[in-house]
């Protein structure tokens, strides 16, 4: 038998109904949810994903802000501008495009930007909440990969998921809201020893790598019929890729995401959800 193709973008189509309709009424309220982003130097990729966000808010009604500084930029710099924005009451959402050039501290920039604009998920005050679970915001991939398995009806309660990944972005988050759904979550990363002996056991594999020419997860590693979630982006020979030969895999699980067009389309629309949820939650409107 062949696996299910967890189709992302079709998810994201779906998460868009709720999207549209929250912004109509908030814009009945006279508030029109506004994402500012902020871009630090020239890496293609990071310019590549500021552009997608700002065309995914053009498509759903979110106006947007953009800002951009020379990789030089002093690290006073960007606070004043989260200060700002902070303060800009037209403004809902702040994004800082991560990774910053070496010399700027990004856990003191993010740390700057106000929890109830923290579109990202990673303050301190909204990481602290979620860990008690009370979140805020969540972070974006995160809560996508929850959507996704919520939408294909994939039950964590009592399940074993193994997360490759403990970043603040990925792992980290996404154990927090897998322990809130009842799931027996193990935490695996670049130090963990016989990797295979924890994903033979998992019912569900999160993977987010993003380095396929050190790291490759193959059919070989996981249980028949697991759901594997591919939230990693690389270049493989040419081509956007994950962590999952994903063709085999589908011979073997009972749902594979595909990169592209698995978990990063669901990505951008958590982003346009929180700064929804955002601009709700700052004028006081019950979505």
């Amino acid at each position: 038998m062949t696996g299910i193709r967890i189709d992302g973008r079709a998810v994201a189509d779906s998460a868009k109904i709720w999207i549209r309709r929250s912004i109509e009424k908030l814009k009945q309220q006279n508030i029109e949810p506004c994402l500012a982003t902020i871009l630090v130097g020239e890496d293609p990729a990071s310019i590549r994903y500021v552009s997608n966000k700002h065309k995914a808010c053009a498509e759903v009604g979110i106006l947007t802000k953009d800002h951009r500084f020379g990789r030089d930029v002093a690290q006073e710099q960007i606070v004043h501008t989260i200060e700002e924005l902070n303060q800009d009451a037209h403004v809902h959402g702040i994004l800082l495009q991560l990774p910053l050039p070496d010399h700027l501290d990004a856990f003191d920039a993010t740390s700057r930007i106000s929890q109830y604009k923290d579109v990202d998920g990673l303050t301190p005050q909204n990481a602290g909440l979620l860990s008690l679970g009370r979140a805020g915001l969540t972070p974006c991939t995160p809560l996508a990969i929850m959507n996704i398995l919520d939408h294909y009806r994939i039950d964590p309660a009592g399940k074993t998921v193994v997360l490759i990944n403990r970043s603040n972005l990925i792992g980290k988050p996404l154990h927090q809201l897998l322990l809130q759904r009842d799931a027996t979550v193990i935490s695996c990363h670049s130090k963990t020893p016989d990797l295979e002996r924890f994903t033979m056991l998992a019912d569900i594999i999160v993977t987010a790598v993003g380095n396929r020419d050190a790291f490759e997860l193959r059919p070989d590693m996981v249980k028949r019929d697991s759901t594997i979630i591919d939230a990693a982006i690389t270049t493989h020979k040419g081509r956007l890729a994950g962590d999952v030969a994903y063709e085999e895999m589908l011979a073997k699980a009972s749902h594979v995401t595909p990169v592209p067009g698995g978990v990063g389309p669901m990505t951008v629309i958590m982003l346009l959800r929180n700064t929804v949820a955002a601009a709700a939650g700052i004028g006081g409107i019950e979505l």
